[in-house]
């Protein structure tokens, strides 16, 4: 994350589902919009690993991002870009008490960001929460199918 961007946030929740389960659904990017209507078109480029690529669409903007972080039941890392903007995404998945308290940071810089920073800053945050609390939704929804 780059802590003198002029857009960050950081995000926490504590989801009923183990790491395992949370990191699964994280994951299969491929399936993303199945749960989080704020992505669309979600494409992995092979494997889920480090350096791997993927694409999709977010706000109106088609962003390419490559992961830069894959712990397997603990982080998911990646960077972007979109039309004047880079943004850098780090999850981190912590086991309490049988349950996940997932936490995400994220920070944007880019021409564009700095020139609407305050409308990229709420946009921002509104955005993590939606994404966390669909998150959430599905990984409990996941076990009670099991």
């Amino acid at each position: 994350m780059n802590k003198k961007a002029p857009v960050k946030t950081y995000q926490e929740i504590t989801i009923n589902a183990s790491p395992k389960e949370v990191f699964r659904i994280m994951s299969d990017i491929d399936h993303w919009e199945e749960w989080h209507s704020d992505v669309k078109e979600p494409k992995l480029n092979g494997l889920f690993k480090k350096g791997s690529s993927f694409g999709w669409k977010s706000g109106g903007l088609t962003i390419h991002s490559t992961l830069h972080t894959v712990i397997p039941e603990r982080k998911i890392g990646w960077s972007g870009k979109a039309f004047g903007a880079f943004a850098i995404h780090n999850w981190s998945f912590i086991e309490k008490e049988g349950k996940t308290v997932v936490r995400v940071e994220e920070s944007m810089e880019g021409w564009l960001v700095y020139l609407l920073q305050n409308t990229f800053q709420r946009g921002l945050e509104d955005s993590l929460k939606v994404w966390l609390k669909n998150l959430k939704v599905k990984a409990e929804q996941s076990i009670l199918k099991k």
